[in-house]
């Protein structure tokens, strides 16, 4: 059993650190919402009054924080120097690559070890302990941290040295993006031509067109195996988030010099949806814009 500080605890932070509970460890926990905070401890984890008191003396410190500027003040004020020298150190944040380079060089010199290891599966997965995890980090990092990412994990993966769980997080999301934004339009123009929606998904499931986006996510309720389109679209993967994720692959492109079109023209799709007010919702949400059903929420 180790002691784990768990530092972050919204909607995927909060469904990860229960299961560190359930395989035996000790985890501290610290959010600055009592209320995400409150439901970890109902859940099994300790509760910590601060970052610095959650790091104090764990031997692992996990964070999922929403942003590379909480990563980097977090790391930098709260965690180098508090936690002791040789904790393991493990972000699940998804920011940009050269922020996570940047924060591992300065772990290494402060005597720590850490991975970056950003998530795919959504808050369903983080509950059942069912995400992927694509970590960045070196041999020895990622042979260490793998025991105790495990636990909420259906598959860990080393993608490389530092950054590289971040790379590959944010090109996979790019993918994810662009496919359910087409899906979402197949499915508007078939139904459009007098196609049934579950005629269509029984087609095209098995046929080329098949995706994750179609198979596992669909986007239309009542098609497919249930998902946030059966919740008018609430939980799963905030378009919000999407939108951020197609960002930083967007700016990762700009500065490889790598043309993505089809990445491109998802970001306008996304910030069109959110600044109509689509944020909170699912990103499969989208389909009721293509579909021009949606309407925008009243501010109260």
């Amino acid at each position: 059993m180790a002691k784990i500080a768990f530092i972050g605890l919204g909607h995927m932070g909060g469904g990860m650190a229960p299961n560190l509970v359930k395989a035996g460890h000790e985890v501290r926990a610290f959010d600055l919402s009592q209320q995400a905070l409150d439901r970890a401890c109902e859940q099994g984890c300790g509760r910590a009054g601060s970052t610095e008191e959650a790091v104090a003396d764990a031997d692992v410190v996990i964070t999922m924080l929403p942003a590379a500027k909480h990563v980097l003040e977090v790391y930098r004020n709260n965690v180098f120097g508090k936690a002791p020298a040789n904790a393991l150190l493990i972000d699940c944040s998804t920011i940009d690559v050269g922020s996570a380079r940047t924060i591992e060089e300065e772990a290494s010199a402060k005597g720590y070890e850490m991975v970056d290891a950003p998530v795919s599966g959504g808050i369903a997965a983080a509950a059942g302990g069912t995400l992927a995890f694509m970590v960045g980090g070196s041999d020895e990092a990622f042979a260490k941290a793998r025991p105790f990412i495990e636990p909420m994990a259906k598959a860990v993966i080393h993608a490389g040295g530092p950054g590289a769980g971040q790379a590959a997080k944010i090109c996979n999301n790019m993918i994810l993006g662009a496919t359910m934004a087409v899906t979402c339009e197949a499915f508007v123009l078939a139904q459009k031509l007098g196609l049934d929606p579950q005629v269509f998904f029984d087609i095209s499931s098995q046929a080329s067109g098949q995706s994750w986006s179609m198979t596992t996510y669909c986007p239309v309720p009542n098609v497919g195996p249930r998902t946030p389109a059966d919740n008018d679209y609430e939980g799963g993967f905030a378009a919000a988030l999407m939108l951020k994720d197609l960002r930083l692959a967007l700016e990762a492109a700009k500065q490889a010099g790598v043309d993505v079109e089809m990445g491109e023209e998802a970001e306008e799709l996304y910030a069109e949806f959110v600044e109509k007010g689509g944020g909170n919702k699912d990103f499969s949400g989208i389909i009721k814009m293509i579909d021009q059903s949606w309407k925008v929420p009243q501010q109260s």
